[in-house]
């Protein structure tokens, strides 16, 4: 992830941990959902603000299908 898009991920990161609590899932719930370890889960929320993880498209699309929520609602200026 280049620096400059940081704020840009942690954001999404965010938004992903919203719609994620609003379902009722634990991260380790979601990230078994998504085929992926709690930890990464975790970065992606940027949860402990250290270690923030950017995500490709697919995994994206695997959150929004989980999580019943469109793509572009991450990604929309509250």
């Amino acid at each position: 992830m280049q620096e400059r898009f940081r704020e840009k991920y942690r954001v999404l990161g965010l938004k992903i941990a919203y719609y994620r609590k609003k379902c009722g899932y634990t991260q380790e719930q979601m990230a078994e959902l998504i085929d992926k370890s709690w930890s990464f889960v975790a970065q992606v929320e940027a949860n402990n603000g250290k270690k923030i993880k950017g995500i490709s498209l697919e995994t994206l699309f695997t959150i929004s299908e989980v999580l019943d929520v469109p793509v572009e609602k991450f990604f929309a200026e509250d």
